[in-house]
């Protein structure tokens, strides 16, 4: 998993905003963004519930305006490491990938399994970007009900997010 320092958090499936981020985006590729976050958090979701955890994906919007899955074959992890895989390769391999291909599709997000360093808890995180240069990112904790076992889903929050895709 990738570590990355918590933000503030909303509900799940949508993220609360103020009107300043959908305000200040066209309302195209406010859609098509908002559409990734879904997709990619109710993906992830899914495989959490069903697996226990989940690879890095990729989700793009192409022209379209079909939402399609990407993914890549996880690289062993380095030697002398807990994990099974090296998740920030897969992250790399994927931005790279979706650089690659970029005239293919309108908008892309990654979607991955985090380590909340604040709150000591795990989280869903998804990163998206439209070639417009709109950017919005958001993370779910999740932690397992000590007693029941089953996953418990914090509240959505806007995260901070930096291009990928479409630099130059």
């Amino acid at each position: 998993m990738s570590e990355l320092p918590s933000e503030t958090a909303a509900e799940p499936a949508t993220v609360s905003t103020d009107g300043s981020w959908r305000d200040s985006v066209p309302d195209a590729s406010a859609t098509d963004l908002e559409n990734l976050l879904g997709t990619g958090v109710g993906a992830a979701q899914e495989q959490l519930e069903r697996n226990g955890g989940f690879l890095p994906f990729a989700l793009v919007v192409e022209n379209d305006g079909e939402v399609r899955l990407v993914a890549v074959t996880p690289a062993d992890a380095a030697e002398g490491s807990e994990a099974d895989f090296d998740a920030d390769s897969m992250i790399s391999d994927l931005t790279e990938l979706l650089r690659q291909h970029r005239d293919e599709f309108r908008a892309a997000a990654i979607v991955c399994d985090i380590t909340l360093l604040e709150e000591a808890s795990d989280a869903i995180h998804v990163a998206a970007e439209h070639r417009d240069g709109s950017l919005f990112a958001a993370v779910l904790p999740y932690a397992a009900n000590p007693a029941t076992h089953e996953l418990e889903f914090g509240e959505l929050s806007a995260d901070t997010n930096e291009p990928g895709v479409w630099v130059d």
